[in-house]
């Protein structure tokens, strides 16, 4: 699927500096960014969102040493 973003002048540079120097192409340099990019966002406002939906819910929670008792990970 194609999809188009603005880049600042500055980052574009950058780009092309680095496809220049290293015979690969921006775009490639691009997937690169976003497939490693990608996973530390879903953590990030994916976690967000539940933790926000678990505070919506009301549901109790448990202290973590007793959850980690429960689950025999206790010290």
């Amino acid at each position: 699927m194609p999809t188009s973003i603005r880049l600042s002048p500055a980052i574009e540079a950058r780009l092309d500096q680095l496809a220049e120097v290293t015979g690969r192409t921006k775009a490639y340099y691009l997937r690169e960014l976003i497939e490693q990019g990608l996973e530390d966002l879903e953590d990030a406002y994916l976690g967000a969102a539940a933790l926000e939906a678990h505070r919506r819910s009301g549901e109790a929670t448990i202290p973590l040493a007793e959850l980690m008792g429960e689950l025999g990970l206790a010290d």
